[in-house]
């Protein structure tokens, strides 16, 4: 099993074990606070809402653009953020988890990449 897998918020009973993580900017749909099937939620990991509206309006023709904006977009991201993530993912098996109807093609398939490449790298 990967050191990061992804996988849909609505699936909590599929997910493989793990810390899991909510990685969509927006509050997912038909789900209650108190009863969030995740441990933590990187909101400052997530593409903005500009990014988020812009790739939403051509999803199949914008995607590789996407890929190269949110890495940019992650590149940028604070360094407390980033080691606070790297810590968890250094620990232990991580879910990261969206509402996102096909998870391998979405901002969470990019940022598992981009974690991974994190911690090859360190």
């Amino acid at each position: 099993m990967s050191r990061i897998s992804i996988g849909r918020v609505y699936d909590d009973e599929d997910l493989p074990p793990g810390f899991r993580v909510l990685v969509d900017r927006l509050w997912p749909r038909g789900i209650r606070r108190d009863a969030a099937p995740w441990d933590a939620w990187w909101r400052d990991l997530t593409p903005s809402h500009e990014l988020r509206r812009w790739v939403h309006a051509d999803p199949e023709g914008r995607w590789q653009e996407f890929v190269h904006r949110y890495r940019a977009e992650l590149s940028s991201v604070p360094a407390e953020v980033v080691e606070e993530a790297m810590r968890v993912c250094r620990e232990g098996p991580v879910v990261l988890l969206t509402a996102a109807r096909n998870p391998e093609r979405s901002h969470a398939s990019v940022l598992r990449d981009w974690l991974l490449e994190q911690l090859l790298s360190q």
